[in-house]
């Protein structure tokens, strides 16, 4: 519990959204409130990368008794949605219902992901697959099954772009109103978390009509549903005050509390066209920290290099190969959301006066990243994107073997604090529950079942791509370029 960053100010924001009394009373002044200590407090060991979960045994996860915070989403930082559904778990036990939520976040995301599979046209399921596995390790993963709203996003607009794709592309009434419906939750998903996913989301409905674009009535009667949804970000985002913060940087206005890693000490008085220069040229150092070049959590939880280095792989490599499947539709979209992963962080930061590591996380950009990989590997055009034999084992090794790493370090990091040197998660275990497999039983199995989950796929992969016809150049020419 309180694992993922600015966890204190999301489950605060949870608890007060339940309307009741008993979890969550006014505070002194306006912008405070009265919570459960525990809910407060839970990420006792923040910060202190050697302090295991252990500290939370001096908390009381059952107690009435309540204490005063200025932290929470009381003025309307972040769109209420996400805070709204999550508060239904609230109970008495705060342990509990914590655990509920992340359950639940976790059959969300697998519920949508297997509709989804199901649902598109076979051309469009390796989008769908590689798509979240060469984009989600590790911090996806971490981030899609813990309490911050951010697992919302990064779910919602990896979504909602393919299954508006299905949507226009779909020919039976049921599959259609089915993947219509899809989009819709995903939407409300991405924009109802956070203001700069209103955005995302928007630009990924963008990104489809561009795909999609046909002079027909068919495609304008369609377009209903998404233009609808287009009006929802918009009001997403312009009630979210996060969003107004970032506009101007975030410098003296951000609630999110992160840390700066990668500026250096010496570099402190950039200013203009420098600032703007150091930031254009250390962006991808954002782009890395999705795959484990920042370290997950409350930015105290370090990975390996060896998984950065394998999950990067697998993103470029496969990216790469996604690139031969090209037209001139899918070569403006990819460049542009390229463009946008680089122009945006660097905007934001140098309008604030920050550089590079500070303010702006990996996380925040995650999910314009899992909309590229997905469009990278989307078939377009004559061609059809498949893995050789060779380059498909390769990467189930890599995913997995980067998997394994990475879950270890972050069970260590609880169990015992990163000052306990030592492969065996079970020696001098300071925190685990009770009742539950050992430690090495837990991760044994968590890294077998990823990696049997990543053979699996690409195997289905590689017999779905078989199955998807090649398109001749005079059917080009007749057809939409995605039909």
């Amino acid at each position: 519990m309180g694992a993922s960053p600015d966890d204190d100010y999301h489950l605060v924001s949870i608890w007060c959204s339940t309307g009741d009394e008993a979890y969550c009373q006014p505070g002194s002044v306006e912008k405070s409130r009265f919570v459960p200590e525990a809910v407060l407090e839970s990420p006792c060991y923040a910060f202190f990368d050697n302090r295991s979960a252990e500290c939370q045994e001096q908390l009381d996860f059952t107690t009435d008794e309540l204490v005063e915070t200025a932290r929470g989403n009381f003025v309307g930082a972040y769109p209420p949605v996400y805070y709204s559904v999550m508060s239904v778990f609230v109970g008495d036990n705060i342990l509990v219902s914590v655990m509920l939520m992340r359950l639940f976040n976790i059959l969300l995301f697998v519920g949508i992901t297997t509709a989804l599979y199901v649902l598109l046209p076979i051309q469009r399921r390796p989008a769908l697959v590689w798509g979240w596995l060469i984009t989600t390790m590790p911090l996806g993963l971490f981030l899609i099954a813990s309490n911050n709203p951010s697992g919302w996003a990064i779910a919602g607009v990896g979504t909602a772009w393919l299954a508006l794709l299905g949507y226009y592309e779909t020919t039976g009434r049921g599959k259609t109103i089915a993947l219509g419906a899809l989009f819709t939750l995903a939407v409300f998903m991405a924009a109802g978390s956070r203001g700069d996913s209103a955005l995302y989301v928007a630009g990924a409905i963008g990104v489809v009509w561009v795909l999609t674009f046909e002079r027909s009535r068919q495609f304008v009667v369609r377009s209903a549903l998404p233009a609808a949804m287009l009006a929802v970000s918009a009001v997403f985002f312009l009630m979210s005050r996060q969003v107004s913060s970032g506009i101007s940087g975030f410098s003296g206005g951000s609630n999110a509390q992160t840390i700066g890693t990668q500026a250096a000490d010496n570099l402190e008085n950039l200013a203009g066209f420098g600032l703007l220069a150091y930031n254009l040229l250390n962006v991808p150092s954002l782009w890395v920290g999705v795959f484990g070049g920042w370290s997950l959590g409350w930015i105290d939880t370090s990975m390996p290099a060896v998984v950065t280095l394998l999950a990067l792989a697998v993103f470029i490599g496969i990216g790469f190969a996604g690139l031969s499947v090209l037209n001139a539709r899918k070569a403006f979209v990819v460049a542009g959301v390229g463009f946008v992963l680089w122009a945006l962080p660097t905007y934001v930061l140098t309008q604030g006066g920050d550089k590079v590591g500070e303010q702006v996380q990996p996380r925040y950009i995650l999910p314009l990243i899992v909309l590229l990989g997905g469009l990278l590997v989307l078939q377009a055009g004559r061609k059809r994107f498949t893995l050789g034999r060779v380059q498909s084992v390769v990467v189930v090794l890599a995913l997995s073997g980067a998997n394994l790493v990475a879950l270890h370090m972050n069970m260590r990091r609880y169990i015992t604090g990163n000052d306990v040197p030592g492969w065996n998660l079970n020696a001098g275990a300071e925190w685990f529950w009770s009742g539950a497999p050992a430690p090495m039983v837990v991760w044994a199995v968590g890294s077998a079942a990823f990696a049997g989950l990543v053979v699996i796929l690409a195997r289905e992969m590689s017999i779905s791509a078989a199955l998807v016809p090649e398109i001749d150049s005079s059917e080009e020419t007749k057809l939409s370029a995605f039909r």
